[in-house]
């Protein structure tokens, strides 16, 4: 591969001129080795060949860029300053070439994917740990957010693909719809709570509790709703809503209140000890949310590394399955 860089310059008589890419390399060279001799064949170089190469480069400049000394070449003031420049720009090329390198083989390159905090905690995160232990340099985005949040991002182009259901406005058909799950809702409060001892109770018993959800009309929040209209009661009154999960935490430890949340969140918190200061309560009725699923805008093609995180979610969707 070749590539010409250019770099324009001014001179007294205003003609501009060009230094390229093979010139600053030749600088850096003598600059690092202090002598043409082994400059050039570290450049692959006859000896006069580079020397007139040099000889050139001074000509555009207008300057000399290396005092000679008997114990080899020096840089001058000017020299200093392209002898800089170009170690900067050999650098950044060098950069340049390797992560075009890293996105041809799918192990390098931005990813931005999103999920509804269930699927990020159940599948999205195991994924990218697997992605980050092949393509440690990869860059990855991940946004966690309610699904009309989600796609709008996804239409819109801010987000590569999404683990989000498809709601009103947004035409399922405008999207390339892979592998789903479905979510299992768990009840958590605090150790303490005054149902915290029951053996197994009932979602009517419940309602007059203080309710932590997200916003009307999201999807889990819509199927605890309906539990309780299935049950024949009123649904919950008193409530404050938030999609942040630490906030929920941190309100379920400081009151009676109780959040429904997704299974694989809940079974994060076990895992991480939380559970030692919350519990999942005992409730007959089992409440479900409509399936989330694998999103990718139809018609707009995913990078390699995209490709790759894509591929590893849709295997960890499928090993629950």
């Amino acid at each position: 591969m070749y590539i010409l860089i250019g770099i324009s310059f001014s001179m007294a008589n205003d003609h501009p001129f060009r230094l390229k890419l093979n010139h600053f390399r030749l600088i850096a060279a003598i600059a690092e080795h202090g002598q043409i001799s082994p400059a050039a064949a570290s450049l692959s170089m006859t000896q006069p060949a580079a020397s007139r190469t040099l000889t050139q480069v001074e000509g555009i400049v207008g300057a000399p860029l290396f005092e000679r000394h008997a114990r080899g070449m020096r840089p001058t003031e000017v020299g200093q300053v392209l002898s800089r420049h170009a170690d900067a720009l050999l650098t950044e090329m060098r950069e340049t070439m390797r992560e075009v390198e890293e996105f041809k083989r799918g192990v390098g390159g931005r990813v931005r994917v999103g999920a509804v905090t269930g699927a990020a905690v159940g599948y999205v995160m195991p994924a990218i740990h697997r992605l980050k232990e092949a393509s440690p340099n990869s860059d990855v985005h991940i946004e966690v957010a309610p699904s009309d949040t989600l796609i709008r991002d996804l239409a819109s182009g801010h987000l590569d693909f999404a683990l989000a259901r498809v709601p009103p406005p947004f035409d399922p058909r405008d999207f390339v719809i892979g592998r789903g799950r479905g979510e299992i809702v768990d009840l958590l409060v605090r150790k303490g709570h005054p149902l915290a001892d029951v053996t197994t109770t009932s979602i009517v018993d419940l309602g007059h509790f203080q309710w932590i959800m997200q916003a009307v009309g999201a999807p889990l929040r819509v199927a605890v709703e309906n539990a309780f209209i299935i049950a024949g009661a009123q649904p919950p009154r008193n409530t404050i809503n938030t999609t942040s999960l630490l906030a929920m935490i941190a309100l379920l430890l400081t009151s009676n209140a109780i959040a429904p949340l997704s299974r694989e969140v809940t079974e994060m918190l076990d895992a991480t000890g939380s559970e030692a200061r919350l519990q999942v309560l005992p409730i007959h009725q089992s409440i479900t949310i409509s399936p989330y699923h694998l999103l990718q805008p139809r018609g707009r093609p995913l990078s390699p590394l995209a490709t790759r995180l894509k591929e590893l979610i849709s295997e960890e969707l499928a090993r629950e399955n």
